[in-house]
Order: C-alpha cells, then sequence, then structure tokens
C-alpha cells in the first residue's frame, strides 16, 4: 500500500493518472526512522499531515509485536478531513494500553471536535508529558514542520540525539493541471506488476 495526499504537483498528477497496472521502481526501506530499543524511554510522535505513513508503521508493529515502549502520537492536520487513518488511530488507542493518541486540528473545528485545536507548542507537550527531556521523538511531516518541532524540542533542552526526522519534501504546484477532486487524505492503492 502507498498513502499519499492528492495536491496539484506534476509528480502527484502523473501517479493518478497512471493506468491499472503501471509498473514503479521502488528503492529498499532505508534510514533510521525506526523505533529505539530502550523500553525505559517513551516514544513521541510528531506527525504533520501525511507525515503519518511512517509513524503508522511503527505504531502497528509496536502493537503486533506487544512492545512495551510507552508510546505518545501528537497527529497534526489543517482539518478533519485531511487526517488520514483517524479511525485506525482512535481504535489502536484503545486496544494498546501503552498507546496515547493526540490529535490536534489547526483550522476551523466543529464544537464537537474532543481533541486538541492549534499547532503542537511546548504547552501542549507538556500537558500530556511528565518531562520533555527523556522521550525519544520521532518527527514526520512537511519540512516547515519538521523544523518547527525540532527548534521548540532544541529550545526546551531536549538533545539532538533524542530526535529523528522525516522530512516530506515540498513539491512544486503544477499550474497546468486540473484541481484535484480528492476531498480524503487517505488514498490507498495496491501497486501490482
Amino acid at each position: 500500500m502507498i498513502a499519499t495526499r492528492m495536491r496539484k504537483t506534476v509528480f502527484k498528477t502523473a501517479l493518478r493518472t497512471a493506468a491499472l497496472g503501471t509498473k514503479f521502481v521502488l528503492s529498499r526501506p532505508r534510514g533510521s526512522f525506526t523505533l529505539h530499543k530502550d523500553t525505559s524511554r517513551p516514544a513521541v510522535f510528531l506527525a504533520g499531515g501525511i507525515g503519518i505513513t511512517p509513524i503508522r508503521s511503527i505504531l502497528q508493529h509496536a502493537t503486533q509485536e506487544r512492545l512495551k515502549h510507552k508510546m505518545y502520537l501528537l497527529y497534526s492536520n489543517r482539518n478533519v478531513d485531511d487526517a488520514a487513518f483517524m479511525e485506525e488511530l482512535q481504535s489502536s488507542a484503545t486496544q494498546n494500553h501503552n498507546f496515547i493518541f493526540i490529535p490536534t486540528i489547526t483550522g476551523q473545528t466543529t464544537l464537537s471536535w474532543p481533541y486538541e485545536k492549534g499547532h503542537i507548542n511546548r504547552e501542549m507537550l507538556k500537558r500530556y508529558l511528565v518531562g520533555l527531556k527523556g522521550p525519544v521523538y520521532y518527527i514526520a511531516g512537511p519540512s516547515g514542520m519538521v523544523s518547527a518541532m525540532t527548534s521548540l524540542l532544541s529550545s526546551s533542552g531536549v538533545s539532538e540525539d533524542d530526535m529523528k526526522t522525516e522530512e516530506f519534501g515540498d513539491y512544486k504546484l503544477d499550474e497546468n493541471t486540473e484541481q484535484l477532486d480528492q476531498p480524503k487524505a487517505e488514498r490507498r492503492s495496491d501497486l501490482r506488476p
């Protein structure tokens, strides 16, 4: 499965219009955006938008393997419709007592929105964490969000060694493509050769 937010970019337009059965060449997974081994240290995930995808994989693995890590997910989106995997994450939080799910909306919300509102900030983190030093932080999302979160944590005394990041690059908008009418953030596609 792949997950992407469909935007008006050259790459996304090519992906959207690819014929069923189109072959894609993918590289092997690589990097260090993996869950740390020390179960005495909490994992704090800070996700922005579709940056939830690598974090979702880590959470699924931790739940399936019944890992003992205490895990917090602060998941930020502009609006509820942009939030991919919401139901799945809510369900995971009820099934895994070591997982705390904290979604937040930065745009307009309805009065019935039961979670956080606004950007992830120091005060929001302090409401859920005993201390900001100690956990290992995993930050994934757009470049600006990753930069803001690493600055916030650094200014709070968190060591750079305790932060792992996965930046989702900014795509150049394609002025020549039609507006994509994809209301949901979650897009699934099985890629078969």
